[in-house]
C-alpha cells in the first residue's frame, strides 16, 4: 500500500478539475454569462486549492511524521522541510 493514501483521491478532485475546467472553456466559446463563467472558474480555482491543501497535510502526516519517529531525517530536515513545503498552503 502507498504511504500516500490521499494521492488517489487528489487525483479523483483533479480530474473533476479538469473536467470542469474544460466545460467553462466551451462557456467561453459559447459566449455564456461572465458572471457564470467567474463562478465556474471560482469553483474550479477552489478544487485545486483543496486538492493542495490534502496533498500538503498527507506529506507532513504521513512523510514527516514517519521520518521523523523512524529517524530516517534529522530533526532539523524534518523542520526544514516543513517550512518549504508549508508556503505552498
Amino acid at each position: 500500500m502507498s504511504q500516500h493514501l490521499s494521492h488517489e483521491d487528489i487525483l479523483k478532485r483533479l480530474k473533476r478539475a479538469d473536467g470542469h475546467l474544460k466545460s467553462i472553456m466551451t462557456m467561453i466559446e459559447n459566449e455564456r454569462n461572465c458572471a457564470e463563467i467567474a463562478q465556474q472558474l471560482h469553483a474550479v480555482e477552489k478544487a485545486i486549492a483543496n486538492a493542495k491543501k490534502l496533498l500538503i497535510h498527507d506529506h507532513i502526516d504521513h512523510c514527516l511524521d514517519s521520518a521523523a519517529k523512524d529517524g530516517t531525517l534529522s530533526s532539523d530536515d524534518v523542520i526544514k522541510e516543513f517550512k518549504q513545503i508549508t508556503k505552498y498552503l
